[in-house]
This record gives structure tokens, C-alpha cells and sequence, in this order.
């Protein structure tokens, strides 16, 4: 399976996984051998179906957040947050950060947390494709943050021949 937008940020890689292609849905995650897959490139073993069932929980409280922000959208996200911890302590004299929270969890928590990272270094660099009818979220590491589509091949270049069409036809 060959989706759009790949190599984001964890959090948004995973509200990447479900997306729009010429009016049908895709769903990455229901095919296991691709989620699995997926979750073994992000560094993560395994797929259960509990692990399964806490990644779709998770990427539906990142796309409620994301889409209306607020203390709403905000319960789910803590509840997930809230099945884990993080310890830190100091291994051959080396700090170290040891992630707590049960194994089909783990990769659904990372994610959550991953989210938090982002906002906490550019709420406003994490944004929703402008293409027309593209669902997809990117993090722009743009130097002055103004990219506006997931890819230039696809949306922007969509985006681009529509404006050039419409000038061309009404002039």
C-alpha cells in the first residue's frame, strides 16, 4: 500500500494513515501486514489487534485536537497520556528516559506524546494540507513557514494549474 505524505513526524504520520484518494477513503491501518510494517519503521515491534484498537484511539483524539481545539478535544488525548509515564533516570552516567506504559500502548502513547513535542516547538508550524479536499497534516520545517501543501508535486501543483486556469478562462 503506497500512501500519500509519508516521513512526517510520528503524530502526524499516524493521522496520515487514513485518507482520501479521488473520493474513497483508505484506512492504512486496516491492513495489518502494512501496520505492522509501518510500526517496525517508526521502531516499534509488533501488531496486536489491542495495539491496533489503541493507535486508531489515538489518531481519532490527535484528529479532533487538531481539528477543534480545545478542552474537549483535549480529555481523549490526556486519557491516552495518562496510561503512561516517564522516569528518568541516570544509566552508566548517562541521563536516560524510560517510557512506562503497557506494551500494546507503547507505540499509540509515543504518538501522543510526539504531538505534545510538536506543539510545544511550533503550534502553528503543524498544518492541515490547503489542497483542495486533501485530508492530510504536515509540520512545516519551512525556514520562514510558509508552506501551505503536503507536497508540491500533488496539491500544490493542483492548486497551482487551477489558478492559472481560472486566470487564463476569465481573461
Amino acid at each position: 500500500m503506497r500512501r500519500p505524505l509519508e516521513h512526517e513526524p510520528f503524530a502526524l504520520d499516524l493521522l496520515n494513515t487514513r485518507w482520501v484518494d479521488q473520493g474513497r477513503e483508505f484506512d492504512a491501518l486496516d491492513d495489518h501486514a502494512w501496520a505492522a510494517s509501518w510500526l517496525l519503521s517508526h521502531g516499534f515491534r509488533g501488531w496486536s489487534t489491542e495495539a491496533g484498537a489503541a493507535l486508531r484511539e489515538t489518531r481519532d483524539a490527535l484528529r479532533a485536537i487538531v481539528e477543534t481545539p480545545g478542552e474537549g478535544a483535549e480529555v481523549a488525548l490526556n486519557l491516552i497520556l495518562a496510561r503512561g509515564r516517564v522516569r528518568f533516570a541516570l544509566r552508566a552516567g548517562v541521563p536516560t528516559r524510560i517510557v512506562e506504559v503497557a506494551d500494546e500502548w507503547l507505540p499509540a502513547w509515543e504518538a501522543a506524546d510526539n504531538y505534545l513535542d510538536l506543539v510545544g516547538r511550533g503550534p502553528r508550524r503543524l498544518r492541515r494540507c490547503s489542497g483542495a479536499g486533501c485530508a492530510l497534516y504536515f509540520y512545516d520545517i519551512s525556514r520562514n513557514g510558509g508552506r501551505r501543501w503536503c507536497a508540491m508535486e500533488t496539491c500544490g501543483n493542483r492548486s497551482k494549474v487551477s489558478r492559472h486556469y481560472r486566470r487564463t478562462r476569465a481573461g
